[in-house]
């Protein structure tokens, strides 16, 4: 119980902060109204750190990720029994934290008049849309986080949550250009689910055409990144 406490308080402070932070740079009428992608890619950052803090404070991993809860599986890190409870967690958590964005920006949704906009403040979305290669950056964006997560602390001793923060932010500044680096399943499935269901107006599609990418790209690189951090010894 413990760890799907931490993980959906956690997972729900970092959808808060991460896509509120989006919400605020792309709704009309907002104070960071086209404030950029270095103004995301940087309070993404905090919001992992956070979101980790809060998690590793109730008791819990702090995992907030799918694919990092499948990378340490793969790794012997956490029992495959325990893998259930944290994706629930996470995916539970991801929602609410959604929620939440969509109430705290509620006189915004209409103030915004591109339905992309909106359904980019809950998910991520390809620049140019190329599905081969859309997969192979969220592969590539999600290999850099869970090889980072083996090596780092294990290098140099610092703080998981400010090297895993840290982490998130060069990937995001680095290789989130092609597809907004969603680098974690219950970030961008959970959240497209709230769009979904929620009574925003002028919204469109929830784009599920696209939906399985940020899925399946960040699982399959977080078990390479295990398999090869496994073959060279971390």
């Amino acid at each position: 119980m413990q760890i799907l406490i931490s993980e959906i308080l956690g997972t729900m402070l970092l959808i808060l902060l991460g896509d509120g932070v989006v919400a605020n740079v792309l709704l009309g009428k907002t104070k960071g109204n086209g404030s950029g992608w270095i103004v995301i890619t940087t309070a993404w950052a905090f919001a992992v750190f956070v979101g980790a803090y809060a998690a590793v404070g109730i008791g819990g991993s702090a995992h907030l990720n799918p694919a990092v809860t499948i990378g340490l599986a793969t790794k012997g890190t956490v029992s495959w029994g325990q893998v259930p409870t944290y994706i629930i967690g996470e995916f539970i958590g991801a929602f609410l934290g959604a929620v939440l964005v969509w109430l705290h920006y509620m006189p915004h949704w209409a103030a915004t008049t591109d339905p992309g906009l909106k359904l980019a403040v809950f998910s991520t979305g390809p620049a140019i849309r190329n599905t081969p290669l859309n997969l192979v950056s969220e592969i590539i964006g999600t290999f850099v986080l869970m090889f980072g997560i083996f090596a780092i602390p294990k290098q140099w001793g610092l703080p998981g949550p400010f090297t895993v923060a840290l982490l998130v932010w060069v990937i995001g500044l680095a290789l989130g250009g092609t597809t907004g680096y969603a680098i974690n399943p219950a970030r961008d499935l959970g959240p497209r689910i709230a769009h979904a269901v929620l009574p925003i107006p002028g919204k469109g599609s929830s784009d599920w055409g696209y939906s399985w990418i940020p899925v399946v790209g960040p699982i399959v690189g977080a078990v390479i990144a295990a398999l090869l951090a496994s073959a060279v010894g971390l």
